[in-house]
């Protein structure tokens, strides 16, 4: 964990392509000889407009992507949660799924899923949270230095399962710089009063001499049931458990109406909601000759339970007529990861360099009603990319690369609802930029091919896929970059949106899937402005995509195995959108300095015949005024969240919300970022506040009132 403060925003530039992935450069001494530094492998620099470029794995002057929001220092450590889409739910277009505290993931435009990829260091994180809502990330945000959320039609190159965004983790497990010191340490510890918080993170980086370096840092985080504001039930479903209450009553049922009016009034606290995580890293990077080679192990372990929708009871699939009524459910989940970076200089010809990125993963996510095993996910997979950097030839650069991708999943036991199935990819990508003047033409393209098998069922598909996207930025005197981009994108169906059929206790929902599924295609356009307009920073975007054949998971209404059915479904589809974010200095007072900070994002989505598609954020908007000076900063900050009223059939409305939060950091030493300690308060007023992108906002809300308190060091 290391961190670097900006003090105050700047637009962002995304320099997309992607560290990919060469096995002969890992097996060979001659190559790691001659390993490049990883000075420039993730570099973060002021460029000579004054924007901060975000090298993310890829190309280091490409910014085909419009818009792109970092996360790091002292923004890392004041939205510090335990799962990733949590962190990133304050900035412009992002929300989350939100399904418990411990499994929350990114929803980027109003996609969420297989449409947002989640990266560490340009790799996958090859875990199964991308299939199911109730799956967390195995990425613990202690240990990371910062995080990248990338947008926009060109992410795409990322993989056809980027096509809403992609977020990508930079750590350290594989050490990306040489040391200029004897030892380096960096610890984090905080703790709330909302779900009784304790968490501690530390690393350590060591050289051993001037070309080899050794990193290990290890994380723990643990927390007891949330505490929520207001009742635990939203309004419709309050109402339909005190109707069932008088139903039992006039039946003569008194126990079981007093236990339903219980449920019904319950307040104050999120049962079932407790976590408990730790991970723990090793890694080395050798440099040598302008190149670079290292590698990494680690462990990711989290136990969380699961709120339990009303009335969930249910019975086992070839159990007999055994039904189970509302036991706990909990997940354990453990994934062991090993990963690969090399970087090869190729001189002055054609190829600047050879970047190289594997990662293999081994997961197992087991699922618990009460103390039995319900049903286990195992997941092997390995990606892999390899990317062919060029030298710049006038205003002419690019890079061009393969990545392969393959994973192994199974899952046992008595609901166990999807078939075993292997999925493997093969793509070939390109990013190419020429510079006119002020005019910049970027142009990328993707050519995948996804094979998709489960032999128990005799399942076994191939989907090709061709990708491409262009974009045309004319710099404007004065710092102000205005532009469009166009795309064209498909998408292979998923193992689980083909394969799916039975309950799954853990989304309390029986999943079905379609074996006929067609590839899903997008045509995208975005035109975005970003960069200094005066005194303010500016990023803004308005995008569209119209959408054939469209995969969307879907109530049916019906009910199966006492169970709620869910059904993917295809159809043509579009989405419209609007996000941004003005960063904009309001003056000094003596030795401090006064910003204000607005974001806001808003998307409508819907199907060919003009109904919503599920799940969609609504209109949201941030304002906060911060203070900074060398010692203490202040923040205070009010999000609005409008209400979602505008729904999927079988969908209920969520209702507007607004959080007043607060924070206030402080320095002891002034001019050094060694030692950070923040003091915050969420949810000023304790409201209730749901997400209407989560499965579960009407019997899990979000946290009530928090007190937070954290303290980060670094030297």
């Amino acid at each position: 964990m290391s961190y670097h403060s900006t003090r105050f925003t700047r637009p962002v530039r995304l320099l997309a392509g992607g560290s990919l992935a060469a096995l002969a450069f890992a097996a060979s001494p001659a190559l790691a000889q001659s390993a490049a530094p990883a000075d420039d492998l993730h570099d973060r620099r002021v460029d000579t407009e004054g924007e901060i470029v975000v090298t993310a794995t890829g190309l280091e002057q490409l910014d085909i992507i419009a818009g792109t929001s970092v996360v790091e220092a002292a923004e890392l450590q004041r939205e510090m949660h335990g799962q990733i889409g949590e962190v990133l739910a304050k900035q412009p277009g992002v929300s989350a799924t939100s399904f418990s505290p411990g499994a929350s993931r990114p929803v980027l435009r109003g996609f969420s899923g297989e449409r947002v990829k989640v990266l560490v260091d340009g790799i996958g994180a090859i875990d199964a949270s991308n299939t199911s809502a109730d799956h967390a990330v195995s990425i613990d945000p202690l240990t990371a230095e910062r995080i990248e959320v990338l947008r926009g039609p060109a992410v795409m190159l990322y993989g056809g399962q980027a096509i809403g965004g992609a977020i990508n983790v930079i750590d350290k497990r594989i050490p990306l710089r040489r040391l200029n010191e004897p030892v380096h340490f960096d610890l984090i510890a905080g703790a709330d009063s909302a779900a009784d918080l304790r968490q501690a993170g530390a690393s350590v980086d060591l050289p051993l001499g001037r070309q080899f370096v050794v990193h290990l840092d290890g994380a723990w985080r643990k927390t007891d049931d949330l505490a929520i504001g207001g009742k635990l039930l939203a309004p419709a479903l309050r109402a339909e458990v005190l109707a069932n209450a008088a139903e039992e009553l006039a039946e003569g049922h008194a126990d079981e109406a007093g236990e339903l009016t219980e449920l019904a009034n319950a307040r104050g606290t999120l049962p079932n909601s407790a976590t408990e995580t730790w991970s723990a890293n090793a890694g080395f990077a050798f440099f040598a000759g302008g190149g670079s080679l290292g590698a990494s192990f680690g462990v990711y372990d989290t136990a969380y339970g699961i709120p339990l929708r009303p009335g969930a009871g249910h019975h086992h699939e070839g159990g007999g007529e055994e039904e189970h009524g509302e036991e706990n459910v909990t997940i354990g989940l453990r994934q062991y990861r090993a990963d690969l970076r090399g970087v090869l200089p190729l001189g002055d010809g054609l190829f600047h360099r050879l970047k190289t990125r594997v990662g293999f993963s081994d997961y197992t996510h087991t699922e618990f009603e009460g103390d039995e095993i319900g049903t286990v996910f195992d997941v092997k997979g390995i990606e892999a990319r390899a990317e062919l950097e060029q030298n710049v030839r006038g205003t002419w650069r690019g890079a061009s690369g393969i990545q392969y991708y393959t994973r192994d999943f199974a899952a046992t036991g008595a609901e166990a609802f999807i078939a075993p199935n292997d999925t493997r990819q093969l793509s070939l990508f390109t990013l190419q930029e020429v510079g006119f003047g002020p005019w910049q033409l970027e142009l990328g393209g993707r050519w995948e091919r996804a094979d998709i098998r489960s032999v128990p069922t005799g399942f076994d598909r191939s989907f090709d896929s061709v990708s491409g996207a262009a974009s045309l930025a004319y710099q404007v005197p004065g710092g102000l970059r205005v532009g469009i981009s166009a795309s064209r994108s498909e998408r292979a169906p998923a193992a689980e949106e083909l394969l799916s059929n039975g309950p799954h206790i853990a989304t309390q929902a029986f999943e079905v899937g379609d074996l006929g599924l067609d590839t899903e295609r997008a045509l995208g356009l975005e035109g975005f402005v970003r960069g200094k307009a005066g005194p303010a920073t500016v990023s803004l975007a308005l995008f569209r995509n119209w959408f054939a054949d469209y995969i969307y998971l879907a109530a049916t209404g019906a009910e199966e195995d006492g169970l709620p059915v869910f059904q993917y479904r295809q159809g043509d589809a579009d989405y419209l959108g609007v996000e941004g974010e003005v960063s904009l200095p309001l003056g000094q007072m003596g030795p401090i300095s006064l910003l204000a900070d607005l974001r806001g994002d808003y998307v409508r989505a819907s199907l060919a015949d003009g109904s919503p598609l599920p799940r969609i954020p609504p209109l949201s908007l941030l304002g906060a005024l911060e203070a900074q000076s060398e010692v203490v900063d202040g923040r205070v900050e009010v999000q609005w969240f409008d209400a979602q009223n505008r729904v999927a059939e079988y969908e209920t409305p969520t209702d507007g919300f607004t959080l007043v939060n607060a924070s206030l950091s402080f320095k002891p030493w002034p001019g050094s970022n060694n030692l950070t300690l923040v003091a915050a308060v969420d949810n000023i007023f304790d409201v209730d506040a749901r997400r209407h992108a989560s499965f579960t906002k009407d019997f899990a809300p979000l946290a009530g009132r928090n007190f937070r308190i954290s303290a980060r060091a670094s030297f």
